[in-house]
Order: C-alpha cells, then structure tokens, then sequence
C-alpha cells in the first residue's frame, strides 16, 4: 500500500517544489499592471469645491514633464510655479505632492489618481486651512 520513496525521488520533489515557490513572486510581476505616471502630463481643471456642484470654484494644474519620480509645471493659477514635485506609484496608484506659494505664502498639495480623476488636499500652514479638490483633465 505505502511505498518507500527513494532518495533520487525526494531530491527531485524537493527540486521541483523549490523551482515553484522560486517562480511565484515572477508570476505575479507578468500579471501586475504597468504604471505610467506620464499620463499626468496636460491641463487639469480643479474643483476647489467639489461637494457643492452648484459654484464655479475652479482653478487649474498644468503638468508640463514627467522625469523619474517627479514633474513640473505650474499649480493654482498661471505663474505659480510648482517646487518639489514627488511621484510614487509603488502601490500601483499614481500619487503626487507638490509645493505651491503666493504672496500669502506656501501650499503643500496631494492627489492621487483614480478613474482619470485627480483627488487632492491643498493645506496652507501659514491661513490655517485645508482645501479639498478633484480635477479632470481637459481636452
């Protein structure tokens, strides 16, 4: 009923066992999806209100490059130059911060990207307020 497994067997089920956990993390690299973070590159219109669908609180983001793990561009309004620029995407989400600032001082916005929507905060140490905003890129 039994059989005893010889020791040219063993080593080969051993072999054979150590090949398949080897290829498992190679199995799951050729299913992930590729992340692209130049999709961010373009004009984006940003509701800087968008539970209220009633306004027309709107300003804009305009990327101009994607480098690495970085971008440029201008934030808010035309001139206002973005600084610092972070991408990361190692949880298969582009998500983005940036430093901003006027007269009245500096902004540190996030976002991230979900179906072609952008979902960001811009605080303002320096006023005391956190902004909620989407943003859709434009045509």
């Amino acid at each position: 009923m039994f059989q005893i497994i010889k020791p040219i067997q063993m080593k080969t089920m051993y072999v054979v066992l150590i090949s398949l956990l080897l290829s498992i993390p190679q199995l799951s690299k050729a299913q992930s999806i590729e992340i692209n973070p130049t999709v961010l590159v373009g004009k984006w219109k940003l509701d800087m209100s968008p539970q209220d669908q009633t306004d027309s609180n709107f300003a804009m983001m305009e990327i101009s490059e994607v480098k690495g793990n970085s971008f440029t561009g201008v934030f808010y309004r035309e001139g206002v130059e973005i600084k610092d620029a972070q991408i990361n995407t190692q949880l298969g989400v582009i998500y983005g911060a940036l430093i901003s600032g006027d007269n009245s001082g500096e902004y540190n916005s996030s976002f991230y990207l979900k179906d072609d929507i952008l979902h960001g905060t811009t605080h303002a140490v320096k006023r005391n307020f956190l902004a909620v905003w989407t943003a859709k890129k434009e045509d």
